[in-house]
């Protein structure tokens, strides 16, 4: 079997090469040992970046605003964590976003993205008349296209009337914004699916279903794709988050196919497990930021350069070649 090896470029002769003495012409001062050092290039950190570039900047595909909601139904699988990375993810590809923490009395959001110290004002007070929209929104001071939206404060309750329709509204408000409106607006959904579900739901026209292969997450799943659709949501992806190699191969947890098979949505992205995200969640650093990037901050750049085009991927069986076996094989060596 023929195989193609790459081979580093020559370098072109030069004429010093070949003259009959190649030092005539060189000055002794010039031969002394230089005092710079010179350091070597990482070439791994390079590499990375350049699959993270792509060569080119993903197309915004839809009609903007694009309103999604990131939900599991289940909690504790990522959905905060989802958002805060995702939407970071956006702002660094140079997209307006602004994420909504529409848990109330429990959020997060702002604890993940280091920003629970500037929030003074929250939907409550904008909707009671207390404050303006633009003073409610909190500005990334890395990233200035990003903004964060508080539905409350911690420990304290909405007023009755809130619901689908008032955060329809503020969705609305939004998009008719002077400066212009977001390219995206993300909803870090709360778990369950009581009223706070219903609410944040109500204004979306997309879904990310955020789950872990394990078989309470997936059931969950399902019933809230269900709820989904019913809703009117027709565009829905899937993120696999926590996902462990060593695992699956043991057999002892799904695979990324069967949870596609037994959800039966698009596949937006594969998270693996990573003991990073417990020391950038309590320093409220995301994922993404990090430098060099970790496996799941590059996933999670992945997930949001495949949502800004609508794309989606596909998981495959790898079967893996059996080993050879040698002559001490035959004799149980």
């Amino acid at each position: 079997m023929f195989s193609v090896q790459l081979l580093p470029r020559t370098p072109k002769p030069s004429s010093s090469i070949y003259s009959p003495n190649p030092f005539k012409s060189l000055n002794p001062n010039t031969l002394k040992p230089s005092k710079q050092t010179f350091k070597p290039k990482p070439h791994k950190l390079a590499t990375i970046q350049s699959v993270l570039q792509w060569n080119r900047k993903p197309q915004l595909a839809g009609d903007t605003p694009r309103v999604v909601v990131i939900t599991s139904g289940k909690g504790g699988v990522g959905k905060t964590t989802t958002t805060a990375n995702v939407g970071l993810s956006l702002a660094r590809l140079g997209f307006s976003v602004v994420a909504i923490d529409a848990d109330v009395g429990l959020r997060n959001l702002d604890l993940l993205l280091g920003l629970e110290n500037r929030v003074n004002y929250t939907v409550v007070e904008v909707l009671n008349g207390d404050c303006r929209l633009d003073q409610a929104l909190v500005r990334d001071k890395r990233w200035s296209n990003f903004e964060l939206l508080c539905i409350s404060k911690p420990r304290s309750k909405l007023p009755i009337g809130f619901g689908g329709k008032a955060l329809t509204w503020l969705v609305d408000a939004l998009k008719a914004r002077e400066e212009g409106s977001p390219d995206f607006i993300l909803i870090d959904c709360p778990a369950g699916i009581d009223a706070g579900f219903i609410t944040a739901i109500t204004p979306a026209n997309e879904a990310v279903l955020v789950t872990t292969p394990d078989i309470t997450s997936l059931r969950d799943a399902d019933r809230v794709t269900g709820l989904l659709e019913c809703d009117g949501i027709k565009d829905i992806k899937m993120i696999v988050n926590r996902v462990r190699t060593d695992m699956i191969k043991g057999e002892d947890m799904m695979s990324v196919l069967d949870v596609q098979e037994m959800l039966g949505l698009a596949l937006l992205g594969v998270i693996p497990e990573d003991s990073e995200v417990i020391r950038s969640t309590n320093r409220g650093y995301p994922l993404v930021l990090n430098k060099p990037p970790t496996l799941a901050g590059l996933a999670f750049e992945q997930a949001a350069w495949r949502l800004v085009e609508q794309d989606s991927m596909q998981a495959v069986v790898v079967e893996e070649e059996p080993k050879k076996r040698g002559f001490f094989s035959l004799f149980g060596g």
